[in-house]
């Protein structure tokens, strides 16, 4: 059985994502940085602070609705008072394909702009994180190497930022995930409920 839920917090995930870079060749210098999150992908596996295992994909289209009618900014490693770009100036463009969300991102002529070129040029910096808040999600259990774990499907989010980032991947610990605990809470009311129907499918055969 699958949960589906509107969740409130904001969440931070990290994606191994290839980072292009580029130079203008004429006029005004313009340094762009590109590169994209790739829809219905499974992430490496996480863990809650249950304990309990999942791995975590983004549907296809899961941000459409949210690049309608928000702003999102480009941060250096989420830092807010780094900011980097913007769809609201054009400096960070967003495009979302059946298969990812491409992003182009023109660094500013700033001290942070300079240093994020110059750590994304050298390979310091290789990952790319991004802030969402999740409105619809779906759980449901998959088979991983003989046992079962969770699998959380993002449906329908906001997304806010996206930041380049040292440390490209998904998070090992702490990640807590409401709709998780509901998804689990309402599998054991399930499994609760048929063991009694079996008990009294048992008793009425005696």
């Amino acid at each position: 059985m699958d949960k589906q839920a509107t969740m409130e917090t904001k969440e931070i995930r990290a994606l191994p994502v290839k980072i292009e870079v580029r130079k203008s060749a004429e006029g005004e210098e313009q340094r762009t940085i590109s590169g994209s999150i790739k829809y219905n992908t499974e992430s490496a596996e996480m863990r809650d602070w249950w304990g309990d295992t999942f791995v975590e994909e983004i549907a296809s289209g899961a941000f459409d609705e949210s690049l309608k009618t928000r702003s999102v900014v480009g941060l250096w490693s989420h830092d807010a008072s780094k900011v980097l770009g913007s769809t609201k100036s054009g400096t960070l463009r967003l495009e979302s394909t059946e298969k990812e969300l491409r992003f182009e991102l023109d660094l500013p002529n700033t001290t942070i702009g300079n240093d994020a070129w110059e750590m994304i040029k050298r390979g310091d910096v290789d990952g790319v994180s991004f802030g969402m808040r999740v409105i619809k999600d779906k759980w449901s259990q998959v088979d991983r190497d003989g046992k079962k774990i969770y699998k959380r499907s993002i449906l329908d989010a906001e997304l806010y930022e996206i930041s380049p980032v040292a440390f490209p991947a998904y998070p090992a610990n702490e990640v807590s995930v409401r709709s998780l605990n509901e998804y689990r809470e309402q599998q054991k009311r399930a499994s609760n409920e048929y063991k009694k129907r079996k008990l009294a499918m048992e008793l009425e055969l005696m």
